[in-house]
């Protein structure tokens, strides 16, 4: 309990404990900063692994796309009329481009930019400094 004199029964002063308390209170969000930190890094990573993916099956589809359609579609007209086998190998692509597609949309909506353990840390710090504000 504080006395009159501004002081506390263990001797500090009440400008002494506010000063530690502050103190304490920039060490928290030094923290909570670090911990937001590592949270956006490992979202920043899984993002960086989703373009990656992304933007490899866009080259391997590309590059395989000019060599493999040239030929599947030469091929395919030794038995049917050119213009059939062109469509049926540029349908056999878009099915292809489709998978893809839904490939890297579902792994860019895995990402969660919200930093979840640090909001829900905040969260607790704010209700601890009311409850000693008490």
């Amino acid at each position: 309990m504080a006395n009159l004199r501004g002081s506390t029964s263990g001797g500090e002063s009440i400008g002494e404990l506010f000063s530690q308390l502050g103190h304490q209170v920039g060490e928290l969000i030094g923290k909570e900063m670090q911990l937001a930190r590592a949270e956006l890094r490992e979202e920043l990573d899984k993002g960086v692994k989703a373009t990656a993916s992304l933007s490899g099956a866009a080259v391997v589809g590309l590059v395989a796309l000019v060599f493999l359609s040239s030929a599947a579609a030469w091929g395919l007209a030794e038995v049917i009329a050119p213009g059939w086998a062109f469509l049926i190998v540029g349908a056999v692509q878009v099915a292809v481009a489709g998978v893809l597609l839904l490939t890297g949309r579902r792994q860019v909506a895995a990402i969660d930019p919200v930093p979840h353990e640090t909001v829900e840390t905040l969260k607790e710090d704010a209700r601890w400094a009311k409850s000693q504000k008490s």
